[in-house]
């Protein structure tokens, strides 16, 4: 890190990658994340994360995992970002997906805590259209 506290490597970084098991080929990358003092200055850099994606049989694979204390959709096809919502804390977890009645639910854990983020006690859950 520097001085400031953000990251000392080139960015982006770190990165959602998604890889072709059948081809060994890497189908898309995406900066996962930023640090705010960054993203002011106009640079998205993505941030440390702790926690993996879920993906849905649709096609959406969500993560939250990252410090800005936000979760993301994105197309699992070609990466693009589709959605983003922020969190009461960062959710250093892998989200959840569940079905009650016929509608589906993504759930994550906002728990924080770590690098130097405040720790958070809340499960936020959203509904799929």
């Amino acid at each position: 890190l520097t001085k400031e506290a953000s990251p000392g490597l080139k960015p982006p970084s770190p990165t959602l990658t998604a890889i072709n098991l059948n081809t060994d080929t890497h189908q898309w990358p995406n900066t996962l994340g930023d640090y705010p003092e960054l993203k002011a200055k106009g640079i998205h850099s993505g941030t440390k994360n702790y926690g993996g994606p879920v993906v849905t049989a649709g096609g959406l694979l969500f993560i939250a995992a990252t410090s800005d204390h936000k979760i993301r959709a994105f197309n699992k096809r070609n990466g693009k970002l589709l959605w983003e919502a922020d969190l009461p804390a960062a959710g250093f977890a892998t989200p959840a997906v569940y079905a009650v009645n016929g509608k589906q639910y993504i759930v994550i854990a906002c728990g924080g805590g770590k690098l130097n983020k405040a720790s958070g006690d809340a499960y936020v859950a959203f509904a799929l259209p």
